[in-house]
């Protein structure tokens, strides 16, 4: 048995949360591999709206085990709100949620450094969502970071005050308010809630899983175009978005990989900073924006819009080797008389297929026209009632990229989903 794997293929906000909720029915373990609470998940069912931030988000359906793997940086107080919130929906989330003794932890200090190194860079700050993730994963990389598992040990409360220590001291160089007395309270409060959860050595248990013959969902967080090594770089995340990063972040080994499922929106968008091409400041821009509710989950930001960008969407199926695309939102597009891909970009004069090295720079991108379908799609639940100028846009996606769209979403609910 092997592990499939849900990513997104963009700059994130793709629907990743709706697509592994309607995907989960066919797993045992959902298991989320990278990133922290900067992720918002957002499903909707039963006339509800939920929006996961840490939590995999299979944890609303019956015997479904979700884990939170080491590749995930963890704040206790995020997290035990998160819990809290299911709970009151009638969720069992301790019968239904591991947590890896692995993954690490994010101090009450590490968003004050985030916070600090943010508003020190002025205009070229990066769109951080000011969780603690960057100087969480910078700790880790340092060999300075606390882990789940060491929160049961009798040595914890002096490892966290010597963390706390080299952390205020590395903040005397900003000039910032350093006060975290109510938060940290809060913090020491939730890693005793959290105390009560199962933690466990989750490398073992996935691969035990397999060999078992269960089925494992690996979900992401973000998009592959804010990988950090392979993103937009300095415009990026903190881990490793790709495929790549569900070895690292659960413990299975790159032959363990099954199918690589790229989830990605019928248009693009962005938030923070960073390079765009296709974005669109204009009207057209605005009206994706508003009738596709683009602000962010998690901050409420409005999201930059833009067309899709086919240059930047092979170059993520490529790194992740996807198997399957998944295309989100492609009812936002129902009222455009045309609908523009960008196939290129024109970098100094010179038309490129490639996502350039040289992205933060002037690039112009060079568009191919669709007609469109100009129907409304939310009510819409066959392939087979799916519009033609609908079918040949995917069609030109699946030439380009040479990968099957095998599920097309058509609003936000569960049953909204065209699985092809």
């Amino acid at each position: 048995m092997k592990a499939d794997v849900v990513l997104g293929l963009q700059w994130g906000d793709e629907g990743k949360g709706k697509i592994v909720d309607v995907l989960t029915p066919s797993y045992n373990i959902i298991a989320r591999f990278q990133g922290g609470p900067n992720a918002g998940h957002s499903l909707e069912f039963d006339h509800k709206k939920f929006v996961l931030h840490t939590i995999p988000s299979g944890i609303f359906r019956d015997n479904v085990v979700n884990l939170i793997g080491n590749g995930v940086v963890i704040d206790p107080v995020i997290l035990l709100d998160e819990i809290n919130a299911i709970r009151d929906f009638g969720v069992d989330v301790a019968g239904r949620l591991l947590i890896s003794k692995k993954a690490h932890l994010i101090l009450p200090t590490h968003r004050i450094i985030d916070a600090a190194s943010e508003a020190s860079k002025g205009k070229t700050k990066i769109g951080s969502t000011l969780k603690g993730i960057g100087p969480a994963y910078m700790d880790k990389t340092g060999r300075n970071g606390l882990r789940v598992g060491d929160v049961l040990s009798p040595l914890f409360p002096e490892r966290y005050r010597a963390l706390k220590a080299k952390h205020v001291e590395f903040l005397k160089q900003f000039d910032f308010d350093c006060q975290i007395d109510d938060y940290e309270k809060q913090w020491l409060n939730s890693i005793e809630a959290l105390k009560q959860f199962t933690f466990v050595e989750s490398e073992y248990a996935l691969n035990e899983c397999l060999n078992s013959n269960h089925k494992i969902l690996a979900e992401g967080a973000q998009g592959s175009l804010l990988d950090i090594d392979f993103g937009s770089y300095p415009y990026v995340t903190s881990s490793n978005t790709i495929c790549a990063g569900v070895c690292t972040g659960l413990g299975l080994a790159p032959g363990k990989i099954g199918e690589v499922m790229g989830v990605f929106k019928a248009y693009c968008t962005r938030v923070g900073g960073g390079p765009f091409p296709t974005e669109l400041n204009d009207e057209t821009g605005e009206n994706i924006r508003q009738v596709g509710h683009e602000f962010g989950a998690t901050t409420g930001r409005p999201r930059r819009t833009g067309w899709l960008d086919l240059v930047a969407l092979k170059y993520a199926v490529m790194l992740s080797g996807v198997t399957q695309l998944l295309m989100t939102k492609a009812d936002v597009l129902d009222d455009f008389d045309t609908i523009k891909v960008a196939v290129a970009y024109r970098i100094k004069g010179e038309e490129v297929h490639q996502f350039p090295f040289e992205i933060n720079e002037p690039v112009e991108p060079v568009y191919k026209e669709f007609k469109g379908w100009k129907k409304p799609l939310s009510g819409l639940r066959s392939e087979e009632e799916l519009p033609f100028e609908l079918m040949t846009y995917v069609r030109f996606i699946e030439k380009e990229t040479g990968v099957p769209v095998k599920i097309i979403s058509v609003g936000p609910n569960r049953d909204q989903t065209i699985i092809r």
